[in-house]
């Protein structure tokens, strides 16, 4: 059985067929959650923002003008939620979490300092990092969520490595040059 394109599933699901839907949940919700992880930075918050983008897209569907670019658009809602709910968590913080987030030791210190060296990239190049390191996502899977190409992923992800090589030996980790 040949798997049908986005395009096919997107008009099914507009025609009411909820396991179509459920098939493009099922595609593009690692995706969707790295993408909202680019913004918040907590995995439980991600995938709610990655959840409350599948159900604006749902909702919204008949909208979507480009079939066949249906991962590109949830991108965009994902990336509008997960700005909101960053505002959000901003504007609620409350002074334990920041204390309880500064608590790290040894390898905690070193996890800390990539995550750091992470969130200093570009959104772009942070957004490629989390979605190929994070989500798991292979070089063609995140070049069609960003409507790009494989060979693009693969640059943005060569320069960010290197933007955070630099980075850490700045900060005192990593290899240093002889």
């Amino acid at each position: 059985m040949l798997a049908r394109t986005d395009a096919e599933l997107v008009d099914a699901a507009r025609k009411g067929d909820v396991s179509s839907f459920g098939e493009l949940y099922r595609r593009h919700y690692a995706a969707t959650v790295g993408i909202a992880y680019c913004r918040l930075a907590d995995h439980h918050l991600a995938e709610d923002a990655a959840q409350e983008a599948f159900a604006v897209a749902c909702r919204d569907l008949g909208r979507l003008r480009q079939m066949d670019r249906f991962a590109q658009w949830l991108g965009a809602i994902c990336r509008k939620v997960a700005i909101r709910a960053a505002k959000s968590r901003f504007r609620h913080s409350l002074p334990e979490d920041t204390a309880l987030a500064a608590k790290t030791t040894g390898s905690d210190e070193r996890l800390e300092a990539v995550r750091q060296s992470v969130e200093r990239l570009p959104a772009a190049a942070r957004e490629v990092v989390l979605l190929h390191y994070f989500s798991g996502l292979s070089y063609e899977k995140i070049a069609a969520t960003l409507g790009t190409s494989p060979q693009a992923v693969h640059g943005r992800l060569l320069r960010a490595r290197r933007k955070m090589a630099e980075d850490l030996r700045r900060n005192g980790l990593g290899r240093r040059e002889p």
